[in-house]
């Protein structure tokens, strides 16, 4: 018997963990809507990374053109993006080619816009096509402002735009130029796009969708984190199922015995890199501050602690008893299950780079934040957190700390000292502003689980491209 199926939507992310996973969940969302959907990571990828097939959801591949060591291979930045272009439309051709020869041959193509070629292959095939935004409709709307030649400084609903607000690419002129065509190539052909969907949802970036609607029609679908999280109506999806780095569960068993709202939580993303000096202040900080914390440094970084740093938190650990007021303040560790530490109500606040996955996260879960953005759209992300929707804190950077360092990304911006770092802790932890600030952590918590909820802005956005697709293909 045939599979009865509204169609096979074939989905291409681009190849980091930060996009992956909003892909892949929104995949899952779309499956629990009666899609077959296929997920094509690259090869290198896809040996890299333990993907369980998240039941609804399979899996294949398309080729980079470093199927054995990925980017980590290329020449430069811009190699890597050439070579992708030229490989992957060749392989995907292959792809949809292999599908249409099968029961189920794709009728759709969801790509992440970093890859526009993807949508050019779609095209070429004749099939209905959709674009997703992995960014803040906020920094979509710079991005498409600055390709078309407008001025992005003056976007309503969000006063006037400092340079340092603005994405990093137009802050720090000349830094990454091969990143700043990929941003702005998202928009060489996004108008033959058929949707256009953002991980974000209405209520959190009305003014900014509205105005954009003008221009063009993006439908906000998020927030794409595992819906035992949200509305809990997609089957046994408790966590992205991808993980690039290796898995600890220390973390939960030590929240469970802090109490409520005692903890900061710090992690930069999978991506960052902090200097020497950065990682010395961040770390007095959080010591200084008096708080618990719990502090994710991957391995690569350790050696950037100060010395013994690590040796001694683990001696109070060990030796502190709830007399003493529970001395051990803090745990490091390489990893952490994020969405999991998120939402144990030790958590006080989440010091974050303010990476869009990052910090949707956390405002779905309803966690205040401090944030210290490295570089693309974390400048912006953090000037909304602080300034719109007013969940938390930016912290200020000293640029007497000037010494620059050709491999680091934040240097170009500066050192946060210490005592920055103490202030914004206290800021979000205790005193009148912690308490506004929380009061509007829960506000968009509970508007973010409406969005997803049934009848919600995004559900009904999902909804409405599945009537049109299936239309299109019946």
């Amino acid at each position: 018997m045939e599979d009865k199926f509204r169609g096979h939507i074939l989905a291409i992310p681009y190849p980091a963990q930060g996009h992956i996973n909003p892909l892949l969940q929104f995949s899952k969302r779309l499956a629990s809507k009666g899609l077959k959907v296929t997920l094509a990571n690259t090869i290198f990828i896809s040996k890299s990374l333990p993907l369980k097939s998240s039941g609804s959801v399979q899996f294949d591949t398309i080729s980079d053109g470093y199927d054995e060591e990925g980017f980590a291979r290329a020449e430069s930045i811009a190699a890597y993006l050439a070579r992708m272009e030229a490989e992957g439309s060749r392989t995907l051709i292959e792809l949809i080619t292999k599908y249409n020869n099968s029961p189920h041959p794709i009728n759709c193509i969801i790509y992440d816009p970093f890859l526009p070629w993807a949508l050019d292959v779609a095209k070429q095939f004749g099939l209905a096509s959709a674009a997703f935004f992995t960014q803040t409709c906020t920094v979509n709307y710079i991005y498409y402002m600055q390709y078309h030649g407008g001025d992005a400084t003056s976007i309503l609903g969000l006063h006037m735009l400092e340079p340092q607000d603005l994405p990093s690419f137009f802050s720090v002129p000349g830094s990454y130029p091969a990143y700043l065509k990929l941003v702005m190539n998202q928009y060489s052909n996004l108008h033959k796009a058929d949707f256009i969907f953002a991980n974000s949802f209405y209520k959190l970036e009305q003014q900014v969708v509205d105005s954009m609607s003008k221009v063009c029609h993006m439908l906000t679908i998020g927030p794409t984190i595992p819906s035992t999280y949200l509305d809990n109506r997609i089957e046994d999806d408790k966590e992205y199922g991808v993980h690039l780095y290796k898995i600890d569960s220390v973390c939960s068993a030590w929240l469970n015995c802090k109490p409520p709202g005692s903890v900061i939580y710090v992690a930069f993303g999978s991506m960052a890199s902090l200097s020497h000096k950065q990682m010395e202040e961040l770390a007095l900080g959080l010591k200084g501050s008096g708080f618990y914390f719990l502090w994710v440094v991957k391995e690569s970084e350790e050696a950037k602690l100060p010395p013994n740093f690590k040796e001694e938190l683990e001696l109070e650990r060990s030796t502190s008893t709830s007399e003493d007021g529970g001395k051990g303040k803090g745990l490091i560790v390489t990893w952490s299950p994020q969405l999991e530490v998120l939402s144990n109500e030790a958590v006080g606040c989440f010091f974050t780079h303010g990476g869009w996955n990052s910090t949707i996260e956390a405002l779905s879960l309803g966690v205040p934040m401090i944030v210290m953005p490295q570089w693309t759209d974390q400048p912006t992300n953090s000037k909304l957190v602080q300034d719109v929707w007013k969940v938390g804190v930016r912290v200020k950077v000293d640029h007497h700390h000037h010494h620059h360092d050709a491999n680091n990304i934040t240097d170009e911006n500066g050192i946060v000292a210490r005592e920055e770092i103490e202030s914004c802790i206290r800021k979000v932890m205790e005193g009148e502003t912690a308490i506004e600030i929380k009061k509007n952590a829960k506000k968009w918590k509970s508007l973010a689980m409406e969005a997803v909820s049934d009848g919600g802005t995004s559900d009904t956005n999902i909804h409405e491209f599945l009537s049109k697709l299936t239309t299109a293909t019946a």
